[in-house]
């Protein structure tokens, strides 16, 4: 399942090989940047389904009254566009009767969006329950976790290696790829604490102003300051792509690239790697079915190190990890030294020199990779990561665009590859379906079948003049190679023409009819994907089921309820009280505004369950903002808590 920024990049992600697309649509998403129109959604649309490719939209914002009118008019636009769902964070889609109208009619499904912050099989067996079609995990979880879920949500009288399981039970999709919210996602209110009344920038109205990657000051109880503007709260990004078959067995059926920000060229390329790595996992398990059709070959070597990256980790997959304070890229999960790509390493400096013309180059000891005029490099000087551009080589010697801070032993990493940029902006990939022709001609009519490889067929004919016939073929090899050679034509098609068959052949048929023969019959089954409701994708929709009662009775004002179509929701299942949301809320002094299963303690090397320390508390600082850490050891994970602000 592949970002979109755009229409552009959602063509690209499915000609690269995506099952699925996920877009922002003219409002209502989570990433405010990323809105598309509704006309660039019905052409995405448009472009998917002869692919049986989903396009879902993203309405995962938090609603607040006064805008309930506004969302249902969106939703039913995006539905008039055609998409197979909706990924939401708030209770009230279920509720806004244009949506429940269109979930019960099997019109579109309802995707709760990884920002309901689902981590326990609780929470997932009643979200399935109640009517989301899918539930999106939350990304901090492991792959025994993930399994704990799986097993909740399936009939207890089927096991998952039944492919027929995902049909009964509420899918799973979980995050493969790309960055990670370090507070459990719509349950961070970090940025709105820092941006104030007037410029409230919020992660749950798509907003979010990105704090946890700015750089903070650790500071103890007696206020000496322990580590000072370290990126303290910035984890690396996700890259699952090596546990793709523990997650298939785990019972997950959607594997999910954030990246509705990121440019076309990190889509082609990391939609690239996922496509050939799910494909090999696929093969050894034959239970387990693609969710659409079509061939992509990418005219570039996909490589995931090559587009942005803040290092890879596959942050608490296995549990959690413990870093080194010491180390760059520490063995945990964080990246304290900054939140920007690095890329990859390329190499030690061995010498920094200057020529007699007054131009300075340096050369690398035992260099990773061969570098390039219009490379982009960077590397770490007095503690601060500096970037520069090589403006040219000559044999060993690489003169940058700027030498200050770079010294011996200086270690460099490449984060632009001028040459692999170069070949996806320029790549031509584009998906195919595997088609065979079969043409069976004679003096009363010619005819071409074309059947692609999930068995739709159609057929273009021709037949003579009144009180005609057509010619004997008088070569009638030739006849044969020619009609196999204009057939296997697909032009500037989504087909590939794979298989000719020629039945008979004692007439003859001229080349222009043939190609009239097959422009026809590609067309005729371009519409038939574009409409056959078999070949559509499937929608395991459902109304919602009103005799469920949600795991709790109590809801905090982290869990985000901020109308009264929701509070109406939680009503009706079983919640009999609900705080007031905290984006409700004026002030976030003395609120726990982030909850995460990250410790610094952890990264640090100082567990509190293993060597207990004597710091006492400890707070983050930055600017008049500062955060009391909690350490809850019972369930691993470390709490932030908005104080007054400094002075």
């Amino acid at each position: 399942m592949a970002p979109a920024r755009n229409l552009e990049a959602g063509r690209a992600a499915i000609d690269c090989g995506a099952d699925a697309v996920y877009i922002g649509g003219p409002g209502f998403g989570a990433r405010h940047a990323a809105g598309n129109p509704v006309e660039d959604i019905a052409a995405l649309v448009r472009y998917a389904r002869p692919f049986s490719v989903r396009v879902y939209a993203t309405l995962n914002t938090l609603l607040f009254d006064n805008e309930l009118s506004d969302a249902e008019q969106a939703a039913r636009e995006l539905i008039d566009a055609g998409v197979d769902a909706f990924i939401v964070q708030d209770m009230a889609w279920l509720r806004i009767p244009a949506v429940a109208t269109a979930v019960s009619l099997g019109t579109i499904e309802l995707h709760a969006s990884t920002q309901t912050s689902c981590r326990t099989p609780q929470d997932a067996v009643f979200l399935g329950s109640v009517g989301f079609s899918r539930v999106i995990l939350e990304r901090a979880l492991s792959l025994d976790e993930i399994r704990n879920i799986r097993r909740a949500t399936v009939p207890a009288s089927v096991t998952y290696s039944d492919s027929s399981v995902a049909s009964r039970s509420v899918g799973l999709e979980v995050f493969v790829h790309g960055a990670i919210c370090v507070g459990y996602s719509g349950r961070c209110f970090l940025s709105r604490a820092m941006t104030g009344n007037h410029d409230v920038r919020s992660g749950n109205r798509g907003n979010c102003s990105q704090p946890c990657r700015l750089a903070w000051d650790l500071v103890d109880s007696s206020g000496q300051v322990i580590i000072k503007g370290k990126h303290l709260l910035s984890v690396r990004d996700l890259d699952l792509s090596a546990h793709l078959g523990e997650l298939l067995d785990a019972g997950v059926m959607s594997l999910k690239i954030e990246g509705r920000l990121k440019d076309i060229g990190y889509v082609r390329n990391v939609v690239s790697y996922y496509r050939s790595a799910l494909d090999a996992t696929l093969v050894e398990r034959p239970n387990v079915q693609r969710a659409s059709i079509g061939h992509s070959k990418p005219d570039f070597v996909p490589d995931l190190a090559k587009s942005f990256t803040r290092g890879a980790s596959d942050y608490f997959f296995g549990g959690p990890t413990k870093g080194e304070a010491s180390s760059r890229w520490a063995s945990g999960v964080a990246s304290f030294d900054t939140p920007k790509a690095m890329g990859e390493p390329v190499g030690r400096v061995e010498k920094v020199a200057c020529e007699r013309t007054g131009n300075w180059f340096f050369t690398l000891a035992d260099p990773t990779a061969k570098l390039a005029p219009g490379d982009g490099i960077c590397y770490f000087a007095d503690g601060e990561l500096r970037g520069t551009n090589i403006n040219r080589i000559e044999t060993d010697r690489i003169y940058p665009n700027e030498i200050q801070g770079i010294t011996t032993n200086t270690e460099v990493y490449r984060n632009f590859d001028i040459l692999f940029n170069r070949a996806l902006e320029r790549s031509r990939t584009r998906r195919k379906i595997n088609v065979s022709a079969r043409l069976e001609a004679t003096a009363e009519q010619v005819c071409v079948h074309f059947t692609d490889e999930t068995g739709l067929s159609v057929e273009a004919t021709r037949t003579p003049s009144v009180g005609t016939r057509f010619d004997q073929a008088r070569d009638q090899a030739k006849m044969v190679a020619t009609a196999r050679e204009e057939l296997s034509r697909s032009g500037d098609t989504i087909f590939n023409v794979t298989e000719t068959e020629i039945v008979g052949v004692p007439t003859f048929v001229p080349v222009s009819m043939l190609a009239s023969l097959r422009r026809e019959g590609l067309q005729k089954l371009l519409d038939e994907r574009q409409k056959d409701p078999v070949l559509s994708p499937s929608r395991d929709a459902s109304s919602e089921v009103f005799d469920c009662e949600f795991p709790r009775t109590h809801l905090t004002a982290a869990e985000n309820v901020t109308n009264h179509l929701a509070e109406k929701f939680y009503r009706d299942h079983g919640v009999t009280e609900i705080e007031p949301s905290l984006e409700l809320r004026q002030n976030l002094d003395g609120e726990v505004v982030m909850r995460t299963k990250y410790c610094i303690r952890r990264e640090l090397s100082e567990c509190l369950c293993d060597v207990p320390k004597e710091r006492g508390d400890l707070f983050l600082e930055r600017g008049r903002t500062r955060l009391w850490l909690d350490f809850d050891c019972a369930k691993c994970e470390m709490v932030a808590t908005a104080t007054a602000k400094l002075k």
